[in-house]
């Protein structure tokens, strides 16, 4: 979707009252905000950096990697920017806010990071051309986002990684309009789902050297979600015959509304619309207190696809000021490979 980030950072602006409701409520006014609209003409390199006129935005990468032992890992990188009024000025007085996630997960272990900022200030920001997202010392860089070094970490964890776009930009929904609700929520939303990775983790036990696949998310908004919408489960399933799938479900108390792309290994997009796919948890976990699905069936009948998605550690969980889980995941059935989960709510 990615419905994501985009809502973490909107609960920042809310009473406190309204934030002990969860992810609830996140469908309110966005009155003096610029909305999405459809037809939209992405413009290039200008649509890589951010649109403050927008009450909320996000760049969000995941990247599934193997370490020369052969073990799996997971690593996300996240930048959200979220913004009290819609306009932008330097210093103190900018009403944007930063803020920033790092995680690496091991078949054993999920270790994360936050971190947060004002803008105005230089301490986060992004730059379209020559490319460059960061907050702190944490940065996305290069002279575009097809050729990127990334950087991150934490207290018992970081990484220095490199990627390569092998594949084009997937535009999600119409022509980038995503819709994210019957009533007709919806974001601006692209990805570039065809990076090669490599580069170095840094653990605790030592540095492990890593090769993979990345997925960036980009996605800005200013009413996400629809009154009753409360929480989201998101999937980006890359295949070992070289198809991908991104895929979510919103939950809300009319039912789900659900979209998918289904993304050809030459990078074709066809947008698959509410009810497409069949989403059905398998298997919970007690993760930070709460029961969470960390198996999962996915079938859409339109690709004979009908696949186990399973967390590579159940563990995963954000423990952030927002929480949510979001990791590594294997995929087995009719379509094999491997992908990232997101769900929040629980």
């Amino acid at each position: 979707m990615n419905a994501k980030g985009l809502f973490f950072v909107l609960l920042l602006l809310l009473p406190s009252a309204l934030r002990a409701q969860g992810y609830a409520g996140l469908g309110g006014s966005a009155e003096g905000f610029a909305l999405p609209q459809p037809g939209y003409q992405f413009e290039f390199p200008q649509d890589h950096g951010p649109h403050p006129d927008f009450r909320i935005e996000w760049w969000y990468l995941t990247a599934n990697l193997q370490g020369e032992d052969g073990r799996n890992y997971g690593i996300q990188w996240t930048l959200f920017r979220s913004a009290l009024k819609p306009t932008e000025v330097e210093g103190w007085q900018s009403p944007q806010l930063w803020m920033g996630h790092a995680a690496v997960t091991t078949p054993e272990e999920h270790y994360f990071a936050e971190r947060l900022s004002r803008g105005g200030i230089g301490q986060a920001g992004v730059i379209a051309e020559p490319f460059e997202a960061w907050i702190d010392e944490w940065h996305m860089r290069g002279p575009s986002p097809e050729n990127l070094s990334l950087s991150a970490g934490g207290d018992q964890f970081g990484y220095d990684l490199t990627l390569s776009a092998r594949g084009p930009m997937v535009f999600h929904g119409d022509a980038g309009y995503s819709v994210k609700s019957a009533d007709g929520q919806a974001s601006h939303y692209y990805s570039q789902p065809f990076y090669a990775v490599e580069g170095v983790l840094h653990l605790p036990d030592g540095d492990v050297a890593v090769t993979g696949q990345g997925w960036l998310d980009r996605e800005w908004s200013s009413q996400p979600l629809a009154t009753d919408q409360s929480g989201w489960d998101w999937f980006s399933l890359s295949f070992d015959d070289g198809d991908k799938l991104m895929a979510f479900r919103l939950r809300g108390g009319r039912g789900d509304f659900t979209a998918a792309t289904w993304i050809g290994a030459d990078g074709t997009a066809t947008p698959l619309p509410d009810g497409s796919v069949f989403f059905t948890p398998l298997d919970t976990a007690r993760v930070a207190g709460r029961q969470v699905p960390v198996q999962w069936r996915l079938t859409l009948p339109d690709r004979d696809l009908a696949v186990e998605v399973s967390a590579l550690t159940p563990n995963a969980w954000m423990a952030t000021r927002f929480q949510y889980w979001e990791g590594p995941v294997t995929v087995s059935g009719s379509h094999t490979g491997r992908g990232y989960l997101e769900m929040t709510g629980y």
